[in-house]
């Protein structure tokens, strides 16, 4: 086996080695990863014509309170629902992650501009938020999702419009978010519109894996046409993508969403990524990440009566994985190490349904955005002794029908 291993890597290492890095490839020093502290505040994406990030508090007891909206410099827009022909709402942009925060810094989408925005967080409010420069280009159309690693000093924004793609920046404190390439990096093929039309069809999310080795973008298929999705991962070296990315359609998945890097209890030597992503067509799967940067999967979840399972984070705590759905007003805990459902919690509050959501501490924190006659909400979640129970359902008004994302500062 450790023959075999060895032979899949060097061929990886080979391939790499003829790959086009990008322009600008600073050295990186190893940084910890975050542990499983309480959050101190929590965000969300209001999407609208004039983008803002909305900053919430959060107490000692996990609770929330009011915090900040600060705008980013750019604008918000709406897909369109492939099923209505009408501006999609909830889930407006068909993605996970339309902003991320980590360390001192936040990122997060202009998918009305086409353009990204990076601030700082004060570490002595953290809902206290200063734009860093201004918007810059995200080289493509309609941008959906962003990832960050303040270790790499990079973040990285998913395309999902006419001009679909993966574009990648390097942050700075003082002088924000510059290019490593004049175009995007990589494209996606997938004849979409600006705004897209989904959610079939159209980029879902994308994240680095623990280390910052590798990016990973999930993209969705179509199975009303027998048109498959895909992962496509870009390998990071010396802080820096390398191109072309290296695609796969994991056996048994069609309608990949939103998705969590996990520990795996396996090991290390055979699955070094394991990647638990949801599909909206059944529910949830966990996926491992080959030496050769192609997925397969692992475990398959069947959700009964899901209606659009999405959205996926991991708790530390537990060290399981809670997936949302827009239609249920659930939250569905899963053992991502085998699949199993390990139980499904009812919120008793009159949310339709929730979109993205986040993991600290003893705490979930999942985003509904506004339905007509409902104000929008974030519900806040207990795990970890026990059956989870929901302690709060913190009434957000800037929580339109078109709000997006949810990210949190530990």
């Amino acid at each position: 086996m450790s023959q075999i291993f060895f032979l899949l890597w060097f061929s990886a290492m080979l391939l790499l080695a003829d790959a086009t890095p990008c322009t600008y490839c600073p050295r990186v020093e190893a940084g910890a990863a975050s542990g499983g502290q309480n959050a101190k505040a929590v965000y969300f994406l209001t999407n609208d014509a004039k983008n803002s990030v909305v900053a919430l508090k959060v107490n000692a007891d996990g609770t929330l309170s009011d915090g900040s909206i600060t705008l980013t410099g750019g604008s918000g827009a709406s897909g369109i629902d492939g099923m209505t022909n009408t501006t999609a709402g909830p889930d407006s942009l068909f993605s996970q992650s339309a902003l991320k925060a980590e360390g001192n810094m936040l990122v997060a989408v202009n998918p009305g501009s086409n353009t990204v925005s990076l601030f700082t967080i004060s570490r002595a409010d953290p809902t206290v938020l200063s734009l860093v420069g201004k918007p810059v280009s995200t080289l493509g159309e309609f941008p959906v999702s962003v990832a960050l690693s303040t270790k790499m000093k990079l973040a990285c924004v998913a395309n999902s419009g006419a001009k679909a793609g993966l574009a990648c920046f390097r942050t700075s404190a003082k002088t924000g978010l510059t290019p490593l390439s004049e175009k995007l990096l990589t494209t996606f093929d997938i004849g979409q519109s600006t705004p897209a039309i989904g959610p079939l069809n159209s980029v879902s999310h994308t994240l680095f894996n623990a280390d910052a080795s590798a990016l990973i973008t999930t993209v969705k298929g179509d199975p009303t046409t027998n048109k498959p999705g895909f992962v496509s991962v870009l390998p990071i070296q010396n802080a820096c993508p390398v191109t072309p990315d290296i695609r796969s359609s994991p056996n048994g998945t069609a309608v990949l969403f939103g998705s969590v890097i996990i520990p795996s209890k396996r090991s290390s030597l055979n699955s070094p990524t394991e990647l638990f992503a949801t599909d909206a067509s059944f529910g949830a799967t966990t996926l491992s990440l080959s030496p050769s940067f192609k997925f397969s999967s692992l475990t398959k979840t069947t959700i009964p009566g899901q209606t659009a399972t999405c959205w996926a984070t991991f708790s530390a705590l537990t060290r399981t994985a809670f997936v949302t759905d827009v239609g249920k007003n659930r939250l569905v805990e899963i053992d991502p190490s085998t699949g199993k459902i390990l139980q499904t919690t009812t919120l008793a509050n009159n949310n339709p349904g929730m979109i993205d959501l986040a993991s600290a501490g003893r705490f979930i924190y999942a985003l509904s955005p506004a339905s007509p006659g409902r104000q929008g909400a974030v519900a806040v979640v207990e795990v970890g002794s026990g059956a989870a129970r929901m302690v709060q359902n913190f009434g957000a008004n800037a929580a339109g029908s078109a709000a997006m994302g949810m990210a949190i500062s530990v």
